[in-house]
């Protein structure tokens, strides 16, 4: 198994190209105007890239701000360490980065992140790291050594019994 990852992995660098070196000012002494953040975004999967850009331009609907700043930082994180193994697992940037879609006049107790069955890992990590991946899970270790298993398929959705499909078994 993990002589396969190894063997996407390698096939999926080779496809994209490795930079490397950074972008370097073209005269000595000028200043280049690339920030850390863009800079940073050059390294990740492209199939990312966009999802990223576009989480970092603004806040959510319905999602607290600092449930936003914290997904934010979480995502560069798990990109910089995870994104090429998740690219070569399969997981696409609604696994990482999904959000539920919320209902046209949501009552004002709803929740958008309280919907685990359509929240990303991303969401969910609040600066908790990703200690393991496979194709189906992620592990999440917390600051207490805990581990806490994110499930990409079959997540349950929390309600009443008989709320799931899964209830009827």
């Amino acid at each position: 198994m993990t002589s396969l990852y190894l063997e996407k992995l390698r096939a999926l660098k080779s496809e994209k190209g490795a930079v490397e070196d950074p972008t370097k000012p073209t005269k000595p002494g000028s200043v280049s105007f690339v920030s850390a953040q863009s800079a940073g975004f050059s390294n990740f999967p492209a199939r990312y890239s966009r999802t990223m850009a576009a989480l970092e331009a603004g806040c959510p609907d319905l999602v607290p701000v600092d449930c936003w700043q914290a997904a934010v930082e979480d995502g560069r994180r798990f990109l910089a360490r995870w994104g090429d193994q998740a690219e070569a697992l399969g997981w696409t940037p609604r696994d990482l980065f999904g959000l539920h879609c919320p209902p046209e006049k949501p009552h004002p107790s709803y929740r958008r992140l309280s919907h685990y069955d359509e929240t990303g890992l991303i969401w969910l990590l609040r600066g908790r790291e990703v200690v393991a991946l496979t194709e189906a899970i992620a592990a999440i270790q917390s600051s207490t050594g805990a581990i806490t298993t994110y499930r990409r398929f079959n997540k349950p959705a929390f309600g009443p019994l008989g709320d799931g499909l899964d209830d009827f078994k």
